[in-house]
């Protein structure tokens, strides 16, 4: 059970680690019905895309009360694994495509997280202000700070910059070089051993 995320994240409860491993089970479930995660990937669920998802807290602790969007969330990746570690934090999870959404809203449910709501949006729609912005790379990126800048709450700073944060692998030099807002990288391989994250990095636009 949760081999990796035990490892990994030695600091979560005991509740956490059993709505991790629901959550894995859930997707197992419904991925047999609509292809939320590759077929050919479905046995790296926990490594490839929980893990993957929770990478964000290693690097960042999201303060009590924030606001977070989750853009293109597909299954609710990332937002639903951060979610569960970060229970005093709001997550909105926005994908244009309903079936997805639909499966999103029973996970929600079935876990009983108070802390989400799912959404049919396509990003150009959304209103309102976040504190942060998540994603796994669903466009380019300079492309995605463009669509996602209107909704960074700007003038409220938490322990450091309300941003984007963005989950992205193999090379984008030339992608970072088109941002105009301010950038650090931080390669996943510092955090994880695995041949999996050699190529992965996270990206804190601010």
């Amino acid at each position: 059970m949760n081999n990796y995320i035990q490892t990994y994240f030695p600091e979560l409860t005991a509740v956490q680690y059993e709505q991790l491993h629901q959550l894995i089970l859930l997707y197992e479930e419904w991925n047999q019905k609509i292809n939320l995660v590759s077929r050919k990937d479905i046995e790296n669920l926990e490594l490839h895309h929980i893990v993957h998802s929770l990478s964000i807290s290693k690097v960042f602790t999201f303060p009590q009360a924030s606001k977070v969007l989750d853009v293109g969330t597909g299954g609710g990746l990332p937002g639903l694994p951060l979610a569960i570690v970060f229970p005093e934090v709001s997550f909105t999870l926005v994908d244009s495509i309903a079936k997805k959404i639909g499966v999103v809203d029973d996970i929600i449910a079935r876990l009983g997280l108070k802390n989400v709501l799912a959404k049919t949006a396509r990003v150009e729609n959304i209103s309102g202000k976040y504190d942060f912005i998540v994603s796994r790379a669903v466009i380019n990126l300079p492309d995605f700070e463009i669509l996602t800048r209107p909704l960074l709450r700007r003038s409220k700073y938490n322990f450091m910059n309300n941003g984007v944060i963005y989950l992205k692998g193999g090379d984008f030099e030339n992608e970072l070089d088109a941002l105009s807002l301010k950038y650090a990288l931080y390669p996943l391989s510092d955090y994880f051993k695995e041949e999996f994250f050699q190529t992965k990095k996270m990206v804190y636009l601010y």
